[in-house]
């Protein structure tokens, strides 16, 4: 199967898992069309090291990731990436960004897994990422899905000195164990 049909085939079946489980969350595949949006939300929530539009740009293009976009009443409130090459055996999460009113409800996690479940479709075994030593609910959602400390990068991300936190997750294949969970259970242990 070609990469395309891959995602739409995974972002079929994340819809409709969804959609039973009382579809109140919708994900699916960043196309360039959604770019605006998601510079505006990463402006909010990086207001001092926001990526480039042209940056977000090629990583929305790159066939060798995945971005999704979660969706509220029509309007994209949340974001994430995988850098995920074929065949390769580790995986890195580029970014996850909500709204603020939207952060709290779940909605990070399940974003996670499903970027977590992407990264082992494609043959990752580890995923790593690099988290602000200043956001503790970020860091505690990834450690609450396994993720554990392997380093820190002082004064990483400037303008603000702020740390960053190096994290790595083994996968454990197949990662479909969280599929079975409900949306509504997933939502009451977020913490991003």
């Amino acid at each position: 199967l070609s990469i395309r049909r891959q995602r739409q085939m995974c972002i079929r079946d994340r819809q409709a898992r969804s959609a039973e489980e009382g579809g109140a969350m919708t994900l699916r595949a960043a196309t360039p069309d959604d770019l605006d949006a998601i510079m505006a939300i990463e402006h909010r929530s990086f207001p001092t090291d926001a990526w480039s539009s042209q940056a977000m740009a090629l990583e929305l293009a790159s066939p060798h990731g995945l971005y999704l976009v979660d969706e509220h009443d029509g309007v994209i409130i949340g974001y994430g990436g995988v850098r995920a090459l074929h065949g390769s055996s580790d995986a890195d999460i580029q970014t996850i960004a909500f709204d603020a009113e939207h952060r709290g409800a779940g909605r990070g996690r399940a974003l996670l897994r499903s970027l977590l479940d992407a990264a082992a479709e494609r043959g990752a075994r580890e995923v790593f990422l690099e988290v602000r030593a200043d956001n503790p609910g970020a860091e505690g959602l990834y450690l609450s899905e396994g993720f554990e400390e392997i380093g820190r990068r002082p004064r990483y991300y400037q303008p603000d000195d702020v740390d960053a936190i190096v994290m790595r997750l083994v996968l454990q294949h197949p990662r479909s164990a969280h599929r079975d969970e409900p949306a509504e259970d997933a939502a009451k242990e977020a913490t991003a």
